[in-house]
């Protein structure tokens, strides 16, 4: 049977109406997330560059108090700020859900391999970590980084678990958001498998540009290790692992260290 007229052009249409469809989704839900931390990143750098004194005299605190003084109405925001950050995280797994793909199982975050995941992710977590702090601590000698405070809460009950809480949070947002959903929504929109690599390790550099040049190249280089070991497992699940354990031993590591040992920068007094 022939085709009729205009059913090739059809097609074309209607899978270019889709293709824009995921290209606004994709948009939309960096620019509700990791997109607009990236901005803010850049616009926070660019004060830090044009403030007078150098980058490593300013500090780039991760987790500060919200309400001084009040510990009860703080915990309150603590825990608002890190529910209300997962939000996007729910949005990518209804738009996976509605696609068929099976939510965030399409990604490999689930609990069918949880001892596997937690393995190889404390592996990845071991050789990031200490190349990380080491690149770190050089970036910041040499003027490129600020000084990263992990962590400037009140000596209260709950500092522990909200550090603990936030460093879940962020692994799950950032591996879920920038290396499961937008390597798949590029694939499905024509990226090759390197400008994917490439965009999504410079999106992770980006948003943690408000530590300086230091910050940006270190995250956007485990970015590419990160989309490389998702490509070669097939799960986010070990990554997110990865990142958890890498900042809950950044934050509790420095709330337990600074100021008591002499290799690890802390702010500037005035």
């Amino acid at each position: 049977m022939r085709a009729q007229p205009g059913q090739d052009v059809g097609s074309s249409l209607e899978a270019g109406s889709e293709r824009g469809i995921l290209r606004s989704e994709t948009l939309l839900v960096l620019g509700l997330s990791l997109g607009a931390s990236g901005v803010s990143a850049l616009i926070s750098f660019v004060g830090s560059l044009t403030r007078p004194g150098g980058l490593k005299d300013q500090a780039a605190t991760l987790n500060g108090s919200y309400a001084p003084g009040r510990p009860w109405l703080d915990l309150a925001w603590q825990l608002f700020g890190i529910a209300t950050a997962l939000v996007p995280v729910l949005l990518v797994a209804h738009l996976l859900t509605r696609e068929g793909a099976g939510g965030l199982r399409a990604l490999g975050f689930d609990r069918s391999r949880p001892w596997p995941d937690l393995g190889h992710g404390a592996l990845v977590a071991a050789g990031i970590g200490s190349a990380g702090l080491a690149f770190y601590l050089i970036a910041r000698a040499s003027g490129f980084n600020l000084t990263v405070v992990p962590e400037a809460l009140p000596e209260v009950w709950w500092k522990y678990p909200v550090l603990i809480l936030s460093a879940v949070q962020n692994s799950v947002v950032e591996e879920v958001i920038v290396l499961g959903y937008l390597l798949r929504r590029l694939g499905q929109l024509g990226w090759t498998p390197m400008a994917a690599l490439v965009a999504s390790s410079v999106l992770r550099g980006s948003y943690h540009l408000y530590q300086g040049i230091g910050g940006f190249i270190g995250n956007m280089v485990m970015g590419a290790v990160f989309v490389l070991l998702y490509r070669r497992w097939g799960r986010v699940g070990p990554l997110v692992a990865a990142h958890a354990l890498l900042d809950v031993v950044a934050f509790v590591g420095y709330a337990l260290l600074a100021g008591h040992v002499g290799w690890l920068p802390t702010p500037t007094k005035d």
